[in-house]
């Protein structure tokens, strides 16, 4: 019998040719990579970094302001009425926004808000400008975004690098060396505020960051600005009984941008930015500050700066940026 004639025969199996490789995808564009969402995102981080750098501008403004304001109010007349008028337009706003009133476990830290930056640091640096320069003022006051940081860290538990507190520390001898320089060898009264007003609101703004995780940035200084108008009222009553008053162009407009520009206005965009990119990235821009009121004290309060003023400006500015690239 034949092989092919066999009941047995050959079966043929069919092998399937290889598949083709599918060709390597495209990458997609970061933007769509990242999801729907990113393109928001972004946009809403420039609008945090818009609304931050308003803050900055305005807080700029703040001790020229207050030099103004005195020319018509005494110190605790203007602080009053400062508080008085920033409370009233941030209740207006709360109120057509039918913002509801805070949760109970938020209104200890609005007090803590309210006690730092809207009362302490107001008043404590009214008082140091009686006797201080601006120029004065805003080097010692650059020091407060690496007062926030010290407070931040106590305050959730964190611990800074080596660097960091080595950036802290420079900066703290230069400030500490321009005052005593620039005073005759020993602190006077008005750096006493100015040091206790850097306190006062790195107290505030470390709690209002806090606060602004869990409730709109601006809506945290608009609660602590209503917590004081009570307060305020009772203070304005009793400081334009008890103070001169003598009514200025500048005066005036000192009050008005100290309240509406610094207080109001200052705190809304720069509680809003914060909320939006972060206490961190918002200091950083808070850094150009005191240069801006050495600019202003010069521009409209014809004030003459000694060499040692932007200098220790400068060296302050790059203490603080040390620390806030050394990470925590």
């Amino acid at each position: 019998m034949r092989d092919q004639n066999s009941a047995i025969g050959s079966t043929g199996v069919a092998v399937p040719p290889a598949p083709t490789p599918a060709p390597a995808p495209r990458p997609l564009p970061a933007a769509v990579a990242a999801g729907p969402g990113s393109a928001a995102a972004g946009g809403s981080a420039r609008a945090g970094t818009a609304f931050a750098v308003l803050g900055v501008f305005a807080f700029s403004l703040t001790f020229p302001a207050t030099v103004w304001g005195l020319q018509s109010f005494g110190p605790w007349s203007l602080v009053s009425l400062r508080t008085v008028l920033a409370a009233l337009l941030a209740a207006g706003f709360l109120l057509a926004l039918r913002v509801p009133l805070p949760a109970r476990e938020h209104r200890a830290g609005l007090a803590v808000v309210a006690g730092g930056v809207v009362i302490g640091f107001p008043v404590l640096t009214t008082l140091a400008l009686q006797t201080s320069s601006t120029s004065h003022a805003a080097v010692v006051v650059g020091l407060l975004p690496l007062t926030t940081a010290a407070f931040a860290a106590l305050r959730t538990g964190a611990r800074p690098s080596r660097t960091f507190w080595a950036a802290a520390v420079t900066g703290a001898v230069v400030v500490l060396g321009f005052t005593l320089a620039q005073s005759g060898g020993a602190p006077s009264a008005g750096d006493g505020f100015l040091f206790a007003a850097l306190l006062a609101c790195a107290a505030g703004y470390t709690e209002g960051g806090r606060l602004a995780k869990v409730m709109p940035g601006w809506q945290v200084i608009g609660w602590a600005l209503v917590l004081c108008l009570p307060l305020a009222v009772v203070g304005a009553v009793a400081g334009l009984a008890a103070e001169p008053v003598l009514l200025t162009g500048q005066g005036v407009a000192g009050l008005v941008w100290a309240a509406a520009g610094s207080t109001f206005l200052g705190l809304y965009v720069w509680y809003r930015g914060m909320a939006r990119i972060g206490p961190a990235r918002a200091s950083q821009l808070q850094l150009a500050q005191p240069l801006l009121t050495l600019v202003w004290s010069v521009a409209l309060l014809g004030e003459r700066l000694s060499p040692a003023a932007p200098l220790a400006a400068c060296a302050v500015l790059v203490c603080i940026a040390v620390t806030q690239r050394s990470g925590s």
